[in-house]
């Protein structure tokens, strides 16, 4: 095979040669095309020469001097280039066979490969080569056959090739990165993973999780070779560990047998060496398959003897997986150990349900322990056992519980896997707490709800949320305990989360908008400036969603309050205040006359409006600015107050501002449209700052 490939680079050369050879002879530059002639003496003087033996070493001169005498007289340029022409075309029509057939073979390779007939599919790719020797699918298909054979060495040379053939191939470096780490050779493994992400970098995301795999399957295999080699020495701490699990494997001994030598192997791991250890001499399965450790773990004995022995056993877990990667993912793939870390979370037994909640707490720190923990528990029954936690609470567990759901939410496939079950998991224990906020449970809410929020990332979830009537329903009625009980901590974050639901539009949100936004309306007097601003927030969000709720504030004076608001933070402190402060507002003047009065009344120069148009560089702040503007310069004889200021030349300058701000440019051109055509005095205004020209290509966008 190597001897085929050295032919076919030595072809692909003789290719390029010809090519030059024949540009050279179609050049306009007579030196030129009589260099290439005699290159092309050369090279035909060459093709008449006898084949020589590959195994002649000896050293030949490959420059002759050139020897235009051994050209034919007869021989012309067009001749020499009508021979290249019909050699090119042969191959050209041989090639398109040998595609067919190639192409043939592959697919042929491809269906035993998707049978796991190994063997076949390899002979098929190797078939499919011995036609087309520069076809890079049949090496990466034949590499990841090898590889299922486990024949490494053999995958990363077709990766090679593979390589030669497109230098970017991502299959290539991706099976040889495999390949090189089945064979322990992790730098060359990362160099593959690394290689991809220069190529593609959209696929850093992907490769952090291969070059994660690299850097725990390196660090297992050095923690083998050290405790090996502890062991070896005779350590009495390195040798306590196996002579413990042998004692420990021995069957039908008493519970205080199992569970005192439990307790003796987790105060005997002290360090890496001994989780290792522990591993190596199959303690997991010593554990796992004992009948009266399972009996235990399942809770079908309760006596005080087991529920010990079920605390030990859980302990001594910890032990062993704390800061052990390869621990933590063994102890996930024994089926008992899967089935009862769940359950044992609403265990009866204070101590069994505390050390249940520590083993969970333990893998969700660290993403590699929330991805083993995610996709080998039962992530439905695990969440609803945690919030089951929080609605009894007790002795303190729920701060543990809340913590870990906390870090397991941030998971998007944690997310994914409760979509389906968010009701029964999540939402309904969720609305039965917030309904019952207390002093037990005050310290621990803000960060069940921070938890919530971070599962309403996801698209799914929020929209369930946001479309669940008794959810909303304790919303309206834990915002008043709050309020009634100064309950600030609980309050500041739900008015969050009420915000981010809120962004998804629903009949449930509109139904229970006027009591939600009358409850905003009483904090927008709260004495503390995060609870006003977050309470503007909830109504920026929810008053689009209801016509009734909009009269209702308008009604309890909330024009004068937001314009107090805008007014408190013109100096730029408070942008977010401003920002849901404006967009209120706007939303206001967009749905009632009476709210648009009402800021005249306390503005009648819109003062407020031309600062923020002047000042804010926010895209939010200035568009809603010149769009509540518009809505106000409907109003008879406001266009004649605003004779004298800067109103144009504010509106021009946005109208004419940066392209991508399109909704910033598409209000401002409505308003100053507007502005014309209630006063025509604006017009020469425009007219002296040449501003007609902006405006009519701004024209499209006035209405």
């Amino acid at each position: 095979m190597m001897d085929n490939l050295e032919e076919w680079g030595s072809f692909l050369k003789n290719v390029d040669n010809i090519s030059e050879i024949v540009k050279d002879l179609k050049s306009s530059d007579v030196e030129v095309q009589q260099k290439a002639m005699e290159k092309a003496d050369c090279y035909l003087a060459a093709l008449d020469e006898p084949s020589r033996t590959k195994v002649n070493k000896t050293t030949i001169n490959t420059n002759p001097p050139l020897q235009p005498s051994l050209r034919p007289q007869n021989e012309s340029p067009e001749n020499f280039m009508k021979i290249m022409e019909r050699d090119a075309e042969g191959r050209r029509v041989r090639r398109i066979v040998q595609e067919k057939k190639a192409t043939a073979l592959k697919d042929k390779g491809n269906e035993a490969y998707a049978q796991e007939d190994y063997e076949t599919a390899v002979k098929y790719y190797s078939d499919g080569l011995a036609e087309l020797r520069d076809m890079q699918p049949l090496y990466t298909n034949r590499a990841q056959a090898y590889m299922k054979l486990g024949k490494y060495k053999e995958a990363i040379s077709d990766c090679e090739w593979a390589l030669k053939c497109n230098e970017r191939c991502i299959k290539a470096n991706l099976h040889m990165g495999k390949a090189y780490l089945a064979l322990k050779k992790y730098n060359e493994s990362r160099n593959c993973f690394e290689k991809i992400v220069e190529i593609e970098p959209g696929r850093k995301k992907m490769m952090k999780g291969y070059l994660t795999q690299v850097d725990l399957e390196e660090e297992r295999e050095s923690q083998e070779v050290n405790a090996m080699q502890e062991f070896d020495k005779g350590d009495g701490k390195a040798t306590t560990v196996p002579q413990l699990l042998e004692k420990l494997s021995r069957p039908s001994q008493m519970s205080f047998y199992y569970c005192g030598g439990f307790e003796i192997l987790s105060q005997a791991v002290t360090d890496c060496t001994g989780q290792t250890l522990f591993r190596l001499n199959n303690g997991f399965s010593i554990v796992s398959s004992n009948d009266m450790v399972r009996s235990c773990l399942l809770q079908k004995t309760m006596d005080p003897d087991s529920l010990e022995l079920c605390v030990s056993v859980l302990k001594l877990w910890r032990v062993i997986c704390c800061g052990n990667d390869e621990n933590q993912k063994m102890l996930m793939t024994c089926p008992i150990s899967r089935q009862s870390i769940v359950h044992l979370v609403t265990s009866e037994h204070v101590a069994v349900r505390k050390e249940c909640l520590a083993l969970l707490c333990l893998y969700s720190q660290t993403p590699h322990g929330r991805y083993l923990a995610i996709d080998n528990l039962n992530v439905h029954m695990l969440v609803r056992n945690l919030m089951a936690c929080l609605t009894n609470p007790q002795q303190q567990q729920e701060y543990t519980a809340v913590n870990i759901l906390e870090n397991f939410a941030a998971q998007n496939k944690f997310r994914i896997q409760l979509r389906n079950v968010l009701t029964d998991s999540v939402i309904a224990p969720f609305t039965r707490i917030l309904s019952n906020i207390s002093k037990s449970n005050r310290q621990v809410l803000p960060s069940l709800i921070f938890a919530v929020g971070c599962l309403a990332q996801d698209d799914v979830i929020r929209h369930n949320f946001a479309h669940d009537s008794e959810c909303w329903k304790t919303f309206v009625v834990a915002i008043k305990q709050c309020c009634a009980c100064e309950y600030r901590e609980v309050l500041y974050p739900m008015l969050g989360l009420i915000m981010n639901l809120s962004t998804v539009t629903s009949p449930v949100i509109q139904e229970h908008a006027v009591s939600l936004c009358d409850c905003c309306l009483g904090l927008l007097r709260d004495s503390d400036g995060g609870v006003i601003t977050r309470a503007t927030g909830v109504l920026s969000t929810v008053l689009p969603q209801s016509s009734e709720a909009i009269q209702h504030v308008v009604q309890g004076d909330v024009v004068r309050t937001m314009r107090r608001i805008l007014k408190v933070h013109a100096t730029g402190t408070g942008h977010t205040a401003s920002k849901y402060a404006i967009k209120t507002l706007t939303v206001c003047t967009a749905a009632s006359h009476l709210a648009r009065e009402e800021l005249l009344k306390s503005d009648k120069k819109l003062s407020i409006l031309l600062h923020l148009l002047d000042s804010s560089c926010d895209e939010m702040v200035s568009g809603n600015a010149a769009l509540c503007l518009a809505h106000c310069l409907e109003l008879e004889g406001i266009a004649s107050n605003l004779l004298g200021t800067d109103i144009v030349l504010l509106l021009l300058r946005h109208a004419a501002g940066d392209a991508k701000r399109t909704a910033v440019q598409q209000n401002a051109a409505i308003a100053l449209g507007k502005l014309c055509r209630s006063e025509p005095r604006h017009m020469n205004k425009l007219r002296e700052l040449h501003g007609l020209e902006i405006l009519h290509s701004c024209m499209k966008l006035i209405t």
